[in-house]
């Protein structure tokens, strides 16, 4: 593959059109394209979600939304806002794209909105051959050879054209503003944010990598009793249910579910010195931010452990693993539901007992047997 047309590339668009973790993943590689390209100008297509995180992303320099069609988050709407997206790329001047994927996505349909935009340099994973639709084409190993860890997947891809970075942490900005206001926030429901204290994120965007509701209760009437440390839970508007279904009666247990923005929420997280959570978005701005985690881990699929953080990761293992079914597909969750609550009180315990320099040196535990790299 010939790596010379990228030297002379200013304008980059990245293509990732997933949720806020998966852009989240996605910032090492963008940070190897931008100190690649010492000057570049790096614009990230991207969801309504991924837009929202993308402001705290400082590699990323700016941000256009679109509900693609192709993916699951999107609503039908009139192709003459795909032609308008096409025009809108091709009056950018890009001189490359780069089209981040899971490698149970076909980056082809973005692929053809690129080549129709007249983007001269398009980068993707790809299982068939593209032909002319990608003028660089790196042939999809996973999930037949290997699978490799999400973070390593996109910088693995950007790798092929020269783009390195020695900083492979995720990258999440969390502005002055959302500090104070974070303080002031727990500040005003009790919690002194420099004495102990655990962050808990009970929810999820697909039922699937939820676990369950009582067990969750259980696990935080343990830890109250335990530890004696404020537990202050965090989730969306729609989750305010779920959290007071757990905190009722605990003493100590505070909620903050549809009071934070995605800064505030981020904030909170880097004051703490322990998030538990299920994987999803909060679970990937911990290990940005260095938060250890605990995380909650359904199998639907193995390549989101948390990266380059210390953390527990608890799953009970299944045959039915990897199915990646926003819906359990058996209906019985045992992935989690075999994860006793006893086992998170201890893997926090065991977390907020480990030293500062103990943490700075343990990384994200691998999920020995998926072989994830």
């Amino acid at each position: 593959m010939s790596m010379k047309p990228w030297h002379d590339v200013r304008r980059i668009l990245c293509i990732r059109l997933d949720y806020l973790g998966d852009v989240l993943m996605s910032t090492p590689a963008i940070r190897a394209l931008k100190q690649s390209h010492p000057g570049s100008h790096i614009t990230l297509l991207t969801s309504a979600s991924g837009a929202v995180a993308a402001r705290h992303v400082p590699e990323i320099d700016d941000v256009i939304e679109y509900a693609a069609p192709w993916m699951k988050s999107s609503s039908p709407h009139e192709p003459a806002c795909d032609h308008a997206m096409i025009e809108r790329l091709a009056d950018a001047g890009f001189d490359a794209a780069v089209i981040f994927t899971v490698y149970s996505q076909n980056p082809l349909p973005a692929a053809m909105l690129c080549y129709l935009a007249g983007i001269p340099l398009r980068l993707a994973h790809c299982h068939e051959n593209p032909y002319q639709l990608l003028t660089h084409w790196v042939r999809d190993p996973e999930p037949e050879e290997r699978i490799r860890h999400e973070v390593r997947r996109q910088l693995d891809l950007v790798a092929t054209i020269g783009a390195h970075t020695d900083d492979e942490r995720m990258s999440f900005n969390v502005p002055c503003d959302d500090m104070r206001a974070a303080r002031n926030l727990l500040s005003a429901i009790g919690v002194d944010s420099e004495q102990p204290w655990i962050v808990l994120h009970p929810g999820a965007t697909a039922q699937s990598r939820r676990y369950p509701p009582e067990y969750w209760r259980e696990a935080s009437r343990t830890l109250a009793s335990k530890l004696g440390c404020p537990l202050v839970f965090t989730g969306g508007k729609d989750e305010t249910a779920l959290v007071e279904q757990i905190r009722a009666d605990i003493p100590h247990a505070f909620s903050l579910a549809g009071k934070l923005t995605l800064g505030e929420l981020a904030a909170v997280i880097t004051l703490s010195p322990l998030l538990i959570s299920n994987n999803t978005g909060p679970a990937h701005i911990a290990a940005a931010v260095g938060t250890p985690v605990v995380s909650l881990y359904a199998l639907t699929n193995p390549q989101h452990t948390p990266w380059q953080v210390n953390s527990r990761v608890l799953f009970q293992d299944v045959s039915c693993r990897f199915c990646y079914k926003s819906v359990c597909p058996q209906g019985h969750h045992r992935c989690l539901t075999g994860v006793a609550p006893q086992q998170v009180v201890d893997a926090a315990v065991e977390l907020l007992q480990l030293p500062p320099a103990a943490q700075s040196l343990v990384t994200s535990e691998t999920i020995m047997f998926l072989q994830v790299v």
